[in-house]
């Protein structure tokens, strides 16, 4: 406790030596090196059925091409303004309506797809189509050209989670319009899922060279992993913090799919619940099946499918499983673990 008179002059200096920028360390050190993260981010469900209304709203007034990207962002409470789901990533809902593309661009910043509805629109990755499905899985990769597409009649909507809020903090960002509207197609779509996608890669020559060495994979179909998702389920003991749980993986160095951002899968049986864990990574979850209910430091948040939950970095959770649940989810425990940052607690 400070003295009245030592207090008084502290104030003094401080107001003096403010206008050459300079502030006292010991006023504020216990908020910058905490004994324990202490998240500004909010526990937050998002209802798919009424984001899905918004957007659909938005698509009668916006065209894909007058947007650039038709999204609507899902911001926390906790970081109004931030355009942040939590402190590191962003999310939001992108549509795209039977016709429409959206025009061909790239940026520094490493985005994912996860498809929420509608099936046989694409999206392309350096002239490269993935026909996308529901809860398929696509990565644009930073800097890689892509653009979207819906020769459909049935509009598109998918979650994007982007590492914008990283990038940010790095003042890193860049970014690039191509000159037409969609890039040059180079390859029949599902090339590299034929090359890359089977635990395999080809040995030389164009093949090889044409993806990047370092993050060849870009589509990771439902039809694939839900059947691992479920074979595993069958024959594995079950994991009592996570339930049955399958890292999505890029098979150039085994690594997370993005060098800032992790995405995995989980499998809850009827009845399951979880024991309680932390962990440090900030976490987006989509519900692909089932209902539930999510305790997320103590706070219970319903689960149903298509719904879009937050769990914010270091806040403790429990999932219940009513029937089968499935979820994806993803994190920056990519970046984390680059960092020696990564850490959980599991009770």
């Amino acid at each position: 406790m400070l003295a009245n008179d030592q207090r008084s002059q502290l104030e003094a200096l401080y107001a003096e030596m403010a206008p050459a920028h300079l502030a006292p360390l010991w006023e504020s050190l216990a908020q910058l090196v905490r004994p324990q993260p202490k998240s500004p981010a909010q526990v937050h469900r998002w209802s798919y059925d009424e984001a899905r209304d918004y957007l659909m709203r938005a698509g009668d007034l916006i065209s894909a091409e007058q947007a650039e990207r038709r999204v609507l962002i899902l911001e926390n409470p906790g970081l109004a303004g931030q355009s942040a789901v939590v402190p590191s990533l962003y999310a939001g809902l992108q549509l795209i309506l039977p016709g429409e593309i959206a025009p061909a661009h790239r940026h520094a910043q490493c985005a994912l797809r996860f498809v929420m509805e509608g099936d046989g629109a694409f999206t392309a990755v350096d002239g490269e189509k993935a026909v996308m499905r529901p809860f398929d899985l696509v990565l644009t990769p930073g800097w890689q050209w892509h653009d979207h597409g819906n020769p459909t009649d049935r509009p598109m909507i998918w979650l994007d989670g982007l590492d914008i809020p990283t990038v940010r903090h790095f003042d890193a960002s860049f970014a690039e319009h191509h000159s037409e509207k969609q890039y040059n197609e180079t390859v029949a779509p599902g090339d590299t899922l034929a090359r890359y996608g089977h635990n395999m890669r080809p040995v030389r020559g164009s093949a090889a060279d044409r993806r990047p060495a370092h993050q060849p994979l870009f589509h990771y179909p439902h039809a694939q992993w839900r059947p691992a998702l479920e074979s595993m389920a069958r024959t594995a003991e079950i994991d009592p913090h996570l339930g049955h749980a399958l890292e999505f993986l890029n098979p150039a160095d085994g690594g997370p799919v993005m060098p800032t951002i992790s995405a995995h899968i989980r499998l809850l049986p009827a009845g399951f619940a979880t024991r309680p864990r932390r962990s440090t990574d900030g976490t987006v979850f989509v519900v692909v099946e089932g209902q539930g209910t999510a305790t997320i430091e103590g706070q219970q948040v319903g689960l149903s499918p298509r719904d879009i939950v937050v769990v914010p970095s270091w806040h403790e959770l429990v999932l219940e499983a009513d029937s089968e649940l499935v979820l994806f989810g993803y994190s920056d425990k990519a970046a984390q673990e680059k960092l020696h940052l990564y850490k959980e607690l599991n009770a």
